[in-house]
């Protein structure tokens, strides 16, 4: 099974398998362009695009285009403010997601699709 989700003018395509491993993150999204092309940034929209899944942080890293090392520079913030919640252990791996629980994720979830909404239309009335 595939999945292939499209953002503005530029196509993003995300192919989600079974297993629901990434093969590519292409082209900045809209959340991107508009908060900045940062570590956080990146972090954050992939996230929240993959809200649904756990992860470790190692593939945190690698599908959101950060390296490892710059990853866990903020990783303990982003945990101690409750942005993401550990959800499981997988041997020596924790795997974390998204705290949809937090009303602060749930109204940048919304702002998020509101982006992409927005983006929609004017594509819509420049066509």
């Amino acid at each position: 099974m595939f999945l292939i989700l499209k953002y503005k003018n530029n196509n993003r395509n995300i192919y989600i398998s079974n297993s629901s491993s990434i093969s590519s993150m292409e082209n900045e999204t809209v959340f991107i362009e508009v908060f900045g092309n940062n570590p956080i940034t990146k972090v954050l929209d992939f996230l929240i695009t993959f809200q649904l899944f756990d992860y470790p942080l190692t593939e945190i890293a690698k599908n959101s285009g950060v390296s490892y090392s710059t990853l866990q520079t903020f990783w303990d913030k982003l945990v101690k403010n409750r942005i993401v919640v550990k959800t499981r252990r997988i041997g020596k791996s924790d795997l974390y997601k998204l705290n949809t629980a937090n009303p602060a994720i749930k109204q940048l979830i919304k702002l998020d699709w509101n982006l992409i909404k927005g983006s929609e239309e004017e594509i819509l009335v420049s066509s």
